[in-house]
């Protein structure tokens, strides 16, 4: 065991290190150019259409709306990477962290955008009449036979990283923070958390779609309104704090209280590699949800899917992050949800640290839900649908033994087999960059040649007079 445990620690700072941050960060920043920075521009235009989504036009092809589609991504991304995993970026790399995680994301909605485009262009129809798609039926549809083993490379770690980052790894996090604010034992979360699971999962992409559409918006809201009251709390602080942030992006950060010094190097390796588990862009995973999302183009749903990014990291991570400056107990020593927790504390105290760990519970239960669909869909790809079932009663007892266990060398694994699950997929958007930037061209030429008109999308309709 201990042997597995090297072996994985060193493939994992491996995975992790220089060669994947260029290689995410440089496909991010390439698709942007491609695009003329459309992602960024569109930011306005994409959140009115993401209210506007709920309900799909008459020709619109999929499961569930693209806006439940959308809450699906976004109840897999938005978990203890917004809060545990900002708080670690800043404990280990500096408040700089912060800077290169917003810098992820900003390149990162246009490889979101391109993920969810690629998923919708060439998403399939499986025997059970469901749409499927994501980047491993991209490479299959869009590239030749000689690239069809990437496919294969990313559906086999995408089906195996989910149940450990997305499931077990998720319930560890629940039953821990439930037992250290309110005493409850591991044994009786885990058994809740099963329950809940397997009543959701078990019904597929329509139930999981039906509990994100209103789960996820409400956690959202929820913990943006604790976090408003840590920032009001320490308003003052605010300035210095974001000048603290952009300073130590290019200069190292020195020992100071329980923290042990940084590098720029460091600050940007933790952004990166924090800002990519919270948001998962360049993972691919937020075309798996978006393919089924109903819709009759590929750049509508890709418009809608970027902002999950934006959601993410440049609105959630970042009010975690102030508040954690802000609280001054950044350089405590404390690291993960503990950090967090004491900022939480810092402006709300007695109450503080039970509606972190609240928040941290409903994160990462979404998690496991999302990450639920995703997991199935690529054992799907591999083995056809035959897995449906049989799946979902294994991700579901998969919970339970999650959250009694001690995970430290599986959180190892799945972090490990995440990196893995973005190669293929990157490559597959560098190499299908050609038709992301056709799609979009077509599309917008005809957003402004037939302007006023009528189309089979009504969300489509009420965006044209932002072009």
């Amino acid at each position: 065991m201990q042997y597995l445990n090297q072996l994985f620690t060193t493939l994992n700072d491996l995975v992790w290190g220089i060669p994947m941050i260029v290689l995410i960060l440089g496909t991010g920043l390439y698709l942007q150019l491609r695009l003329g920075f459309m992602p960024i521009f569109k930011i306005p235009h994409g959140l009115r259409m993401i209210w506007k989504s709920r309900t799909p036009g008459a020709k619109a092809e999929g499961e569930i709306s693209p806006f439940a589609a959308l809450m699906t991504a976004l109840s897999a991304t938005v978990g203890t990477g917004n809060i545990a995993g900002v708080a670690s970026a800043i404990a280990v790399g500096g408040p700089g962290a912060l800077f290169w995680m917003w810098m992820t994301a900003l390149v990162g909605m246009a490889t979101k955008y391109g993920e969810v485009v690629l998923a919708v262009k060439y998403r399939e129809v499986d025997d059970k009449g469901e749409h499927a798609g994501g980047p491993m039926f991209a490479i299959k549809n869009g590239l030749s036979k000689n690239w069809h083993w990437l496919g294969t490379a990313f559906a086999i770690f995408g089906g195996l990283a989910g149940f450990g980052i997305g499931n077990m790894v998720q319930a560890n996090g629940i039953a821990s923070a439930v037992h250290n604010a309110f005493g409850v034992e591991t044994w009786i979360t885990g058994i809740v958390l099963t329950v809940l699971t397997g009543a959701v999962v078990i019904g597929g992409i329509k139930r999981i779609g039906a509990v994100a559409e209103w789960l996820v918006p409400f956690m959202c809201i929820a913990y943006i309104v604790c976090v408003a009251v840590v920032l009001f709390v320490f308003a003052d602080r605010i300035p210095d704090a974001l000048v603290t942030i952009f300073t130590q992006a290019f200069s190292p950060t020195a020992a100071t209280g329980g923290f042990v010094g940084s590098t720029v190097m460091l600050a940007i390796q933790k952004g990166v590699a924090r800002g990519i588990f919270s948001n998962e862009a360049g993972l691919g995973t937020a075309g798996i949800a978006q393919a089924a999302g109903a819709t009759s183009n590929p750049v509508f749903s890709g418009l809608i899917g970027m902002m999950g990014t934006f959601i993410d990291t440049i609105i959630v991570c970042t009010m975690t992050g102030l508040a954690i400056m802000v609280s001054g107990v950044w350089d405590s020593g404390a690291t993960g949800a503990v950090l967090s927790s004491q900022a939480f504390e810092a402006a709300m105290p007695g109450v503080g640290k039970y509606l972190l760990a609240i928040s941290l519970a409903l994160f990462a239960f979404t998690t496991i839900l999302g990450w639920g669909y995703y997991s199935e869909k690529c054992w799907e790809y591999l083995v056809g649908t035959v897995c449906e079932k049989p799946f979902r009663i294994l991700w579901t007892v998969a919970v339970y033994f999650g959250a009694v266990l001690s995970l430290d060398f599986a959180w190892l694994v799945a972090d490990t087999l995440n990196a893995l699950m973005a190669i293929p997929n990157l490559i597959s958007l560098l190499l299908l960059s050609p038709v992301i930037v056709k799609l979009t061209r077509e599309y917008f030429a005809e957003q402004n040649g037939e302007a006023g008109q009528a189309t089979d999308n009504p969300s489509v309709s009420a965006a044209r007079a932002t072009h």
